[in-house]
């Protein structure tokens, strides 16, 4: 069965893999996974992530998690904003912080998906995706 939000599926998908200590998790890819997983990877909250193909020819995200050297994830929570029944939209004015600035939030705006830091700077609002500390 195909789920009805596949991001907040993804987020817990990466959020459980984290607290079990797992190498790596895949996820099924889209547009918007990708470029939630490059943000990632560039706040570093992940090692690393590549495409490639599972046994069926579909197209898998591959994500590696990044752990500190008590081998504690670096990824402490994910929270999905937005939900199929309930946009959440923001000015770049009154974007939220995240964990007082120790987190990053991630907007979809009209120039693609990006920070939140980023979009203020931007002057550019947009959907709240999620936020991740």
């Amino acid at each position: 069965m195909a789920a009805s939000d596949p991001i907040a599926d993804m987020l817990a998908k990466v959020q459980n893999a984290a607290k079990v200590n797992h190498e790596k998790v895949d996820v099924p890819t889209s547009k918007m996974k990708l470029e939630i997983v490059k943000i990632l990877k560039t706040e570093g909250f992940i090692k690393n992530f590549k495409k490639v193909q599972d046994d069926n020819g579909h197209s898998i995200i591959r994500i590696f998690l990044k752990y500190d050297d008590v081998n504690k994830s670096v990824i402490h929570g994910m929270k999905k904003i937005s939900t199929p029944g309930r946009r959440v939209y923001s000015g770049y004015k009154d974007l939220p912080r995240v964990y007082n600035g120790f987190g990053t939030l991630i907007v979809s705006t009209s120039t693609g998906v990006t920070t939140g830091k980023k979009a203020s700077e931007k002057q550019v609002g947009g959907e709240l995706i999620c936020s991740v500390w």
